[in-house]
This record gives C-alpha cells, structure tokens and sequence, in this order.
C-alpha cells in the first residue's frame, strides 16, 4: 500500500463470495464515492459466472468519470489466488442454496415451529451452522497461510458461530464480524427524538449507545442524544405506540417481509427494562416462542415470516438486475448505503478514528458472559488496532436469555468439528424455539440434516 495525501493506494481486498447480488454491489458503490482509497479487488466465488459479472459491474463502475474512488476488479479461480498479498479479505457467502434454506425456515413448520429468519439461531439457524462451519474452517486455514496479516471482515450468518470458527481455526487472526441491525434501533430513535423533542434531521450516527449481547440478540443499556438520556423518553415512546407498531418513514412492516413494527422490541424494554437493539424478525427467534406461537401470532406483533419463495423471487429479479448492469442497459446506483464497512477500512488504515459495534471475542468487554464467546459491543478502529469498548454486565435477567445460546455455539463448533450427531442434537433440544416432544425433535434433526446432507462431511452419516 502507498500512504501519501491523506489518500491510501494500491490496496489489495480479497471478496470471498464475490458473486454477491447484495453486499458486493454496496461494498462497491460505496468504495466508488470514496476518494481517499483505491486499489485492487479480487473477487473470489464457486459461482465464477457470478463473480465474472461482478467484475464487469464493477470494473465499469470504475470507469465512470463521476466514480471517485477507483478499483481495479479482477477474478480469482481459488482461495490461494484470492488471499495471496490481501491487505482486507471480505467473507460474504451463501452456505449452501435456496434448497437448503427451504429445509432450515420451513421443515421445522410441520411441527409448529416456526422462524422469520432462520439463518442464527432456532433449528434453521443451528443447521445451517453445521454446514457452514465447514466453509469457514477452510477459508480460516487459507488465510492463515496465504494472507495471515489481513484484517477479514464477515458478513455471513450466523455471524457468531462464523467468527468464532475463525478464532478457532486461526487464533492469531485478525477478524471481525459486521451487523447492521443496531444502526436500523439508532434510526427509531433519532424518529423517537424528531417527534418526541422536536429535533429533525438526525444522524442515528449521532445516537450514542453501549452495545451488549450477542449478534441479532444485542441491548442498548444506555442511549443519549447531545445530552439527553434516551431511557426515560424510551419508554413514553414505546408505551405510546406499544399497541399498533412504529413504522420509520416509508418502512412500513405490512409491505415488506424485512420490516417491523418495533412491538417485540417495545415488550422486550416492558420485560427487561432494556431496549433491544435488532430487528424483530431476529429478536423473536432468540426467546420461546411467545411472539412466534403460529402465524397469527407473528402478524399480531407486527412484523412477517420471511418465506424461501420470496427470497428465491427476490433473486430472480437481481439476476436481471446484473445483466442489465453488465449490458451497461443500467447503472450501479451509487447512493451511499449507510454502512460502515468502507468506513472501518479507512479507520484501520489510519484515515479516521471510528466508534462501532462489532463481533469479536469476549476480552472482558462484557464482564459476565464467558471469555472468548463471541459477543458484539462496541469498538474503537484504529490504525491497524480494534480496541473492544468496555461495556459492563448484562444484568441477570438478559443474561439468562443469552446462555443457552452461548452454550450452543460451543456445542454445535465442535459438533461440526467432529461430525458428532449427539452434541448436535443436544444444541438442538437447548435451543428456547424447541418446545416440541423429544421424538418429534429428533425427527426433525435427522430430516434438517439429510436435507442438508450435500455440504455436510460423509462422517455425519457413517452407515450410507
């Protein structure tokens, strides 16, 4: 890399997952209105189709004479080719396909079971790990030996067991995993401050919070602004709208399968007396399932089951998306996204200083979870150094509702380490979601994993 002008040159990043129809055209447009960085990025996929068109996209985004910050894309045909001299590597992957997901949201339906989300915790979520840990151990031992003093930013659910196997593989790396789910609680409460103090127009950057938790299950248990403490106009505000929901502008929940209303979050403050720091869809499956009975009871608190035929619909249209951009017919829209990946690049390359919540392992920066569980707080970014926020306890209460969890990701770790069928169940059973009879559990674990056999090692199904 060469330093000069405040501006940072000849960066290499490695995109695992560089196909993407999602996080690669974000982390692109928003590298495109940067001027202070440019440099090389190889886009690394088993889909290479996907990662060919991505180059194209990107490559024409470049070109643009508006385009401020300029990147040289390029494909890679392995790991070792993509890592090889990486300053960043970005891990952005679908573990398996849609077919795979179908099983993790929906085979644990037909016993009354049922998740929005499915890829971090509840049967869907602990599947779906088994799976990917596999991937993560490979990529973990590729860093380590081709690129091993890069900084490796995950975005992969479940983002958890994804850093931690990380960890595992290569204790000495230097990884981190980043969420966008406090950012979307920020900007309920700057909408809280505009209607409750009259104040317009704020940043939800400006929205001071200390994180605690674990990812998709993260508290706020201190929020200002410029002064004021966000608590007590907290609750006023949820106990105002506790009944019919808090839409932010136009995201209204009733039109989009991603949105909420806010009511799990506004029962959870009533519960714990924090206020819950993701979006509902995540929240829910994280405790028994009072929000998440049956159908009926989800579109009661205000926010949708997300089917796999959305998501496969939802693909379909960002496929004629790509090929419009790769015929040039349209253009990457180049509108800053809100994220902070770009910007935690420039911190650790020593161009700004930079407070965010992030998932690392526990250091002590949350005193009463176990050490090295990985937990996201906040941190500061610096040239070349993450320093965790100490953010204190978590008081008993939420502490209990993230045990099981924490128990679970070492569980099903080395359950996927070792392909043992009994830690796995185990995890399984652990899991709030999983109040079905033992029988039926294991029913569903055995189906969940022959549908999801094709990524699994052979070792898990020794008698076929």
């Amino acid at each position: 890399m060469i330093f000069k002008d405040n501006k940072v040159s000849d960066i290499n990043i490695a995109y695992i997952g560089g196909g993407s129809k999602g996080w690669a055209w974000t982390f692109m447009a928003d590298l495109a209105i940067d001027e202070q960085m440019c440099g090389r990025i190889r886009l690394y996929d088993i889909d290479k189709e996907a990662a060919h068109y991505n180059k194209i996209i990107g490559n024409s985004v470049s070109d643009d004479p508006d385009t401020k910050g300029k990147w040289n894309y390029e494909t890679a045909d392995s790991l070792k080719e993509a890592l090889t001299g990486a300053d960043f590597v970005v891990i952005s992957i679908l573990p398996g396909t849609f077919e795979e997901m179908r099983s993790d949201v929906h085979a644990p339906e037909k016993y009354g079971i049922y998740q929005p989300v499915g890829d971090t915790v509840g049967p869907g979520g602990l599947v779906r790990a088994l799976r990917t840990i596999p991937m993560f151990v490979e990529i973990a031992e590729a860093i380590k030996q081709y690129s091993p003093n890069a900084w490796v930013i995950n975005y992969t659910n479940p983002m958890s067991l994804c850093v931690k196997t990380l960890y595992y593989v290569y204790p000495d790396i230097k990884a981190f995993g980043c969420c966008h789910e406090v950012f979307g609680t920020q900007k309920l409460l700057a909408k809280m401050c505009d209607e409750m103090l009259g104040i317009e127009n704020i940043d939800r950057s400006e929205i001071n919070v200390n994180v605690l938790g674990i990812n998709h299950f993260t508290w706020f248990d201190r929020a200002s602004y410029k002064g004021y403490d966000l608590f007590p106009l907290y609750k006023e505000f949820s106990d105002r709208y506790f009944e019919e929901g808090c839409a932010i502008k136009d995201d209204n929940w009733m039109n989009s399968p991603f949105a909420c209303s806010h009511r799990v979050k506004f029962d959870l403050f009533r519960r714990y007396g924090l206020i819950a720091a993701a979006g509902d869809r995540h929240l829910a499956e994280f405790v028994s399932p009072v929000y998440l009975k049956d159908p009926e009871t989800v579109i009661s608190w205000g926010f949708k089951l997300t089917s796999v035929d959305f998501r496969i619909d939802d693909l379909h249209k960002r496929m004629e998306k790509s090929e419009q951009y790769v015929s040039g017919e349209k253009k990457l829209d180049k509108t800053p996204s809100g994220e902070e990946g770009i910007l935690l690049i420039k911190s650790l390359l020593g161009l700004a200083r930079t407070v965010s919540n992030v998932n690392v392992p526990n250091y002590g920066q949350i005193a009463n979870l176990p050490i090295g569980a990985i937990v996201e707080t906040n941190a500061l970014f610096e040239r070349d150094h993450i320093a965790p926020v100490f953010s204190g306890s978590v008081p008993e209460n939420v502490r209990e509702l993230i045990a099981p969890h924490i128990i679970n990701h070492d569980d099903i770790l080395h359950a996927a380490l070792t392909c043992d069928r009994k830690l796995a169940f185990k995890a399984f059973l652990n899991d709030p979601l999983m109040t079905i009879h033992e029988a039926d559990a294991l029913d569903l674990f055995n189906e969940m994993l022959e549908n999801t056999k094709a990524y699994l090692p052979k070792d898990w199904f020794p008698h076929k």
